[in-house]
């Protein structure tokens, strides 16, 4: 899965072959296709690695540390996608190109919508611990627009038109004010 990961990330989805994945893993081309059955498969396998990958890195914290604040944890977890990693940037660039195929593949698409809304409804419970008077509805709201802001920021950063500083801070901004809004103090 990780050489799927590098694979996408490198070549996008559209120039993803099967035997330059078997290559970078280190095996036949029949193994791939014996444990995915077809490109729509090492797809799908990929995007649910990526994923756990992300949840991984983005949760990651010394067991010895003092737990966070319910805010202080959400911001880490966003947060965190933005760091000049070989995995950050390898994921953050396979999600992206997963993203821009599921526009012309639409076996795709419901795979990437199961993904993203897990990832969202995650950010939401985040919030309603940080802001626990807040609605369902305003949370999820919330959490929609900071995923969808980190996907950009994201993009941005990757491709060289926003220092990763700056990506971070935007992030952090952002958290700051969708509290602020759902504490009902913007």
């Amino acid at each position: 899965m990780e050489a799927a990961a590098r694979v996408i990330a490198r070549r996008g989805v559209r120039g993803l072959r099967v035997e330059e994945l078997a290559a970078e893993a280190g095996v036949s081309t029949a193994l791939i296709y014996y444990h995915f059955k077809d490109r729509t498969g090492i797809m799908r396998a990929t995007l649910e690695f990526i994923s756990d990958r992300a949840e991984r890195y983005t949760t990651e914290r010394d067991p010895q540390a003092e737990p966070l604040s319910p805010e202080a944890e959400l911001e880490q977890c966003l947060v965190q996608e933005l760091q000049d990693t070989p995995t950050v940037r390898e994921n953050s660039a396979a999600w992206g190109e997963l993203r821009a195929s599921a526009v012309f593949e639409p076996d795709l698409r419901e795979d990437l919508a199961k993904a993203t809304l897990v990832w969202v409804q995650e950010v939401a419970d985040l919030l309603g611990r940080a802001a626990p008077m807040s609605t369902a509805t305003a949370l999820a709201a919330a959490a929609e627009r900071l995923t969808a802001l980190l996907e950009g920021l994201s993009v941005r950063w990757l491709s060289g038109g926003l220092p990763l500083d700056h990506a971070r801070e935007l992030m952090s901004g952002s958290v700051e004010a969708e509290l602020a809004r759902l504490r009902g103090t913007s």
